[in-house]
C-alpha cells in the first residue's frame, strides 16, 4: 500500500497556495488540527522536510517544491476522473462523435471546436474527417452523432443544406499552361493532368486523364510542385492565390464550382440532447 494519500498531497498544495495552516483549513471545512497532523503524517512517511515556515507564511522546501511538482498532475487527472464520474451521475453525454468533410474550412471547424470545448469541458469530441467516397466512409458515418457531408442522399439522418465550398481551377503560376491563349478549352488542357481529391466529385466526367490523391493537401501539393492543374477548395489555398503562387484558370467553361455541404444529425437521436443542439448551433453560425 501506498505510505502517502492524495488528500493529503491535496492539503499540503492548498497550504502553500493560500500561505498558511489556517487559511487552507478554512478552504477546505476541516480544523487546522486535521490540516497539521495530515501535513505532519504526510513529512513522516516521506522522511523528508516538505514545509518551513517564512515569516508568517509556510512555503516549501526544495524537497517539497520537487515532489509536490510531480505530483500536481496526478492530483488534476484525479479531480478531472471525479467530475467525469459526476457527469456519468448526472446523466451527462461523455462522447459525440463527429464526421466532418475534409473540404469543410479547417478555421472554421477549429474554431466550433474550441467553443463547444469551453462549455462543455467534460464531453470528449471524437472528430473523424473523411473523403465522402472513401471505401470506408460509410462504417464511419454509421456511428457519428453528427455529420457534415457533401452527399446527402442516402444517408441515415436527419439534416439540411448547411454551406456551398467553392473550388476554383488553379494551377501554379510557372505552369506551361499559362502559355496557352485563353480562354482554355479542355482540348488546350489535355496534355497535363487534372489533379483530383479522391473521387470527391465522380459524378462528373472528364474528358482527358485525372491523377488522383487521397488528401486535399497532398492534391494541393502536387499542383504547388507543378504535376498538374486542379480544382482545390478556394479557402485552403487563399494564401497561395494572394501571393500569385496559385493562378485560376482561364477556362472557357466557368473557374469555379460550388459544392453543397449537409448538417445532418444521426436519426434515433430524438429528442436530442443538450450537448448535439450546441453542436449544431455552433456550426449553423459559423458558416
Amino acid at each position: 500500500m501506498h505510505k502517502t494519500t492524495l488528500e493529503q498531497w491535496a492539503l499540503l498544495e492548498k497550504v502553500v497556495e493560500l500561505g498558511s495552516f489556517a487559511k487552507a483549513a478554512e478552504e477546505t471545512h476541516r480544523s487546522q488540527s486535521s490540516v497539521s497532523y495530515n501535513l505532519s503524517l504526510l513529512q513522516e512517511r516521506l522522511g523528508v522536510a516538505l514545509l518551513v515556515p517564512e515569516g508568517r507564511r509556510a512555503v516549501l522546501t526544495p524537497a517539497g517544491e520537487l515532489l509536490l511538482g510531480q505530483v500536481k498532475p496526478l492530483l488534476k487527472a484525479f479531480a478531472w476522473v471525479e467530475t467525469r464520474a459526476a457527469t456519468l451521475r448526472e446523466g451527462t453525454r461523455t462522447r459525440l462523435d463527429l464526421v466532418v468533410d475534409s473540404i469543410f474550412p479547417r478555421q472554421r471547424l477549429f474554431a466550433i471546436l474550441r467553443q463547444f470545448q469551453q462549455r462543455y469541458p467534460q464531453t470528449q469530441v471524437r472528430l473523424t474527417e473523411v473523403l465522402e467516397n472513401a471505401n470506408d466512409a460509410d462504417n464511419v458515418q454509421a456511428e457519428a452523432d453528427v455529420m457534415v457531408l457533401t452527399r446527402r442522399q442516402d444517408i441515415t439522418g436527419r439534416g439540411e443544406w448547411l454551406m456551398n465550398i467553392d473550388f476554383v481551377a488553379v494551377a501554379h503560376r510557372d505552369h506551361p499552361v499559362f502559355q496557352q491563349p485563353g480562354p482554355l478549352s479542355d482540348e488546350q488542357l489535355r496534355p497535363w493532368p487534372l489533379i483530383r481529391i479522391a473521387d470527391s466529385d465522380s459524378s462528373r466526367q472528364e474528358t482527358h486523364d485525372a491523377w488522383t490523391f487521397s488528401t486535399i493537401d497532398a492534391a494541393i501539393d502536387a499542383v504547388l510542385y507543378q504535376v498538374g492543374y486542379g480544382w482545390l477548395p478556394e479557402e485552403r489555398i487563399q494564401e497561395e492565390l494572394a501571393q500569385g503562387i496559385l493562378k485560376p484558370l482561364p477556362l472557357n467553361h466557368g473557374v469555379r464550382r460550388a459544392t453543397p455541404l449537409h448538417l445532418i444529425v444521426k436519426r434515433d437521436l430524438a429528442p436530442l440532447d443538450e450537448q448535439v443542439e450546441m453542436l449544431l448551433k455552433l456550426f449553423s453560425q459559423q458558416h
